[in-house]
Order: structure tokens, then sequence, then C-alpha cells
């Protein structure tokens, strides 16, 4: 049994794998930051991705007796978290992709309107990634019963609206500036884009 794991823990092997980055970056959704959670860095560890799940699991468990039957992350940053989680929760894994501007369920990727499922995301800013899936499964006929991530830095939980619950095993305070307002810039700093969704 994995040991339960606070927000201190998580975000010690953020560091420890080197994974929160210090500069001046631009967000998958188009803010800029003075700090980046490449969780890449951190999941390419697989046993340390094997305890964050473990913990997801844990947390959704103390709330939702009921077991699931997939979880889901968007590609890319998502999809070896999906996968750990869903394994954690001894239950199947997809993942969405985008074509074009689009996010879809492809690669004979099925739901039906009964699956409960659990939308998972590495990093919460916006919430938009994850916001994308929620849309897609619910034109499909399904309601996701919760949100999931390993960072929350919203602030808050971008779905309390949708009337659904975040799993966070992290909140993290960290300022997101419109890049019209972002003083790095403002200070002649380049911003850079380490994360993997083309654009803005």
């Amino acid at each position: 049994m994995t040991a339960v794991m606070d927000r201190d823990r998580i975000l010690s092997l953020f560091r420890e794998t080197g994974a929160m980055l210090e500069g001046h970056f631009i967000l998958s959704s188009g803010k800029h930051s003075d700090r980046y959670f490449q969780c890449a860095l951190l999941l390419e560890h697989p046993q340390k991705a094997e305890q964050l799940a473990q913990e997801m699991a844990r947390r959704v468990r103390a709330v939702h007796a009921q077991p699931y039957d997939i979880v889901i992350g968007p590609a890319m940053g998502a999809v070896t978290w999906a996968y750990e989680v869903a394994r954690a929760m001894g239950t199947r894994a997809q993942f969405t992709e985008r074509k074009g501007e689009e996010m879809e369920l492809r690669r004979g990727f099925q739901v039906k309107p009964t699956d409960r499922i659990l939308v998972v995301e590495d990093v919460m800013t916006t919430g938009g990634s994850a916001r994308e899936v929620n849309e897609l499964l619910q034109k499909l006929g399904v309601r996701p019963q919760a949100m999931g991530c390993i960072v929350n830095r919203s602030g808050g939980n971008p779905f309390e609206k949708d009337g659904l619950p975040l799993f966070a095993l992290a909140d993290v305070n960290a300022v997101a500036w419109d890049p019209a307002d972002c003083p790095l810039c403002k200070s002649g700093s380049k911003a850079v884009k380490p994360g993997s969704r083309p654009g803005a």
C-alpha cells in the first residue's frame, strides 16, 4: 500500500525530477508565467508516476465509493497520466486528440451513457483542455463524474459551475498573466513555450 502523499511531498517530486521550471513561459492557455510544471519529466519515472496515481485513486475512492469505468485525458500531456490513474483504479484508460481545432475520441475508443468517467489533466491552469474533453463527452451523451489533475494552478475549481468535483493532488499559487499584461515581457524577457500544444 502506497503511503499517503501530501502537497509538500508531491511538489518535492517535481523538484527532484527537474519538472518544476522557473523562467518566462507561455502556458497551453496562452497566458504567461514565471513557473512551469513539465509533468513529462516527472511521469518519465514509472515508480513516481505510480505513486501519484495511487494517491489520486485513494482520494477519488474516499469520496466516490462506486467504481469508475474509464479515465480519460487529453493528448499529449495527459496520455501517460490517464493510463497510470486508470491502472491504479483498475479501470480502462482512454485519451482524446485534436483533429484541427476539434477534440475527438479516435483509435476505436468508445464511451456509452452509463459509463462513469473521470477526466484527468496533468496541470490545470484555466481547465481549457479538460473542458474540451468534458464538452466532447457530453456531445456523446456522457456526463463525467469528476475531474482530476496533478497540479491545480487555477486558484479554485474551474468546473464548479458544472457541478463537477475537482481532485487535485497539489494546489499551487502560480501567477499567470495575459501576454499584454506580462511584466516579464515588459522587462524585455522573451517567453518560451515548453509544452506540446502548438500555437499560443
